[in-house]
């Protein structure tokens, strides 16, 4: 017999779900940091329109942060916060300082592909949880991130 959580859903599937959440609040803090010193450091004649991008991509990722750490506290667990376990299980590597903003674009492209990558598997174990809250949150952070990956792709020139 399963137990259920507070907000009725099974603890063993949530278990695991967090467990991935907590992987995915790690990229983001990593890539939300890199995204910081996109912005601070980029130079060149694209730095008007850059440092405007990278600043609205930081908002929102920290909007997210937060939102992901919120939801691993909805389903019963707890966010880990420690910036050294971050880079311990973050598939998106710390950034050099970087100022050239094609290069800071295709490493922020590199980066969406992880967080897709990640929210993809979250919605499958959400889904096979019955968890709709953790399935939409990751539904609407894959629209909106594919519209992005299109947008500084098309920067990009590809």
């Amino acid at each position: 017999m399963s137990k259920k959580n507070r907000i009725g859903l099974d603890t063993n599937k949530t278990k695991e779900l967090a467990e991935k959440l907590n992987i995915l609040l790690a990229n983001y803090s990593v890539f939300y940091q890199n995204t910081r010193g996109y912005h601070w450091n980029i130079k060149g004649d694209t730095f008007f329109e850059l440092h405007v991008k990278f600043e609205e991509l930081y908002n929102d990722l920290v909007l997210k942060i937060d939102e992901v750490a919120e939801r691993i506290l909805t389903l019963g667990y707890t966010p880990e916060h420690q910036y050294s376990e971050y880079v311990k299980v973050s598939e998106i590597s710390e950034s050099a300082k970087e100022s050239d903003g094609k290069k800071a674009v295709n490493h922020i492209l590199d980066s969406f592909k992880v967080t897709l990558k990640l929210q993809r598997e979250i919605l499958e174990l959400s889904d096979e949880a019955d968890d709709e809250g953790t399935n939409a949150l990751m539904s609407d952070y894959i629209s909106e991130q594919e519209k992005l990956v299109w947008m500084y792709s098309s920067y990009a020139g590809e």
